[in-house]
């Protein structure tokens, strides 16, 4: 997975600009800019944005499902077997509910 600070180090070097420039262009200190490429701080997705659009780049997101390593999926099969006929119907419900609001973000 890609952190910030990579992101960033990435977008900054992709258009040839320095810590400053960057900062210049956003509107920010240098020493925020170097802070967040150091990793000493984490900005929020509206930051992120701000500065990623400063260098002509837009943040994108997006839900993936994540591998589980050494797990399997029928592993869940006597929690399901175990639930009565409504239970599972609540679950199928909340995971469709889950899925629809995932879909539109």
């Amino acid at each position: 997975m890609t952190t910030a600070a990579e992101l960033l180090r990435q977008a900054r070097t992709r258009a040839g600009l320095s810590q400053r420039e960057l900062a210049h262009r956003a509107g920010t200190a240098q020493s925020v800019i170097a802070r967040i490429e150091k990793g000493q701080t984490s900005p929020t997705w509206e930051t992120l944005d701000r500065l990623l659009a400063a260098v002509d780049l837009e943040l994108n997101a997006q839900l993936e499902p994540r591998v589980v390593v050494g797990s399997h999926m029928l592993d869940d099969v006597p929690r399901i077997l175990r639930m009565t006929p409504e239970q599972r119907l609540e679950e199928v419900k909340n995971l469709s509910e889950f899925l629809h609001h995932a879909r539109r973000v």
